[in-house]
């Protein structure tokens, strides 16, 4: 590149960016000057505005690994850099659930836990020629990884695995590339939470109030933008995790 040549707009990969907090994640790093690339599955809720301010969509079912392995070949195709992987992408399946179909244990355990393991394994190198200071992996995963709720068993020990590979990769990919994660609480309550559940986790939450999705996007700028900070997990739940 010529010494006089603008700086190229860092990249950032996000999965599950239609909605929620990856959509949210996306829409902040577009606004941050950003080329996002926003991973989805079937639904494109908000893909559409994502791409009407810039985002480059990208489709792919996280359960099955080999379209985890084209998603990463399709990313290829349009970067030769990546400064910000967000493993973000979720499914949150009761024991019931996973019981009734092994699709659903499948689609849990690969969500959570083997597509994280093939995107970062194979986006190593894109990672390795960020232009950032140091290129980051964030890992989203869950306040029970430390302590399983018995009702979430196989979506709890897959958000643990999750979390193992954070650790594991921060060890591996040091010094060049830095792997944190986040541990979200009850940031934003689902549509399906009614009035009891949502007065019951407040009420074991210490500040006692919805989140929202600002801390979170605080907590990534704080682990996106300390060089000195890799293997890291970070809660943003109010406090939540010393009452389960």
């Amino acid at each position: 590149m010529p010494a006089n040549s603008p700086p190229q707009a860092p990249v950032a990969l996000i999965t599950g960016a239609g909605r929620r907090f990856g959509f949210t994640l996306a829409k902040a790093l577009l606004a941050e000057g950003y080329q996002v690339f926003a991973h989805y599955h079937t639904s494109r809720d908000g893909i559409a505005e994502l791409e009407q301010l810039g985002a480059v969509g990208l489709a792919a079912n996280l359960a099955d690994l080999n379209q985890v392995l084209a998603l990463a070949e399709q990313l290829k195709q349009h970067t030769q850099r990546l400064d910000l992987l967000v493993n973000n992408a979720s499914c949150f399946f009761n024991n019931a659930t996973v019981d009734d179909q092994l699709d659903h244990l499948t689609a849990v355990l690969n969500v959570h836990t083997a597509a994280p393991y093939l995107l970062i394994r194979e986006l190593a190198p894109l990672l390795r020629q960020g232009q950032t200071q140091q290129a980051m992996v964030l890992n989203i995963t869950d306040i029970y990884v430390d302590s399983p709720a018995t009702d979430y068993i196989a979506y709890c020990a897959a958000k643990a695995g999750l979390a193992n590979l954070t650790q594991a990769f921060a060890k591996h990919l040091a010094p060049h590339i830095r792997v944190n994660a986040i541990q979200p609480g009850p940031i934003l309550f689902l549509p399906e939470h009614d009035s009891e559940h949502r007065r019951k986790v407040l009420a074991q939450t210490p500040l006692n109030v919805e989140g929202g999705l600002e801390p979170m996007l605080a907590a990534v700028r704080f682990l996106r933008d300390n060089p000195y900070v890799t293997g890291e997990s970070i809660k943003v739940d109010g406090g939540r995790a010393l009452n389960i």
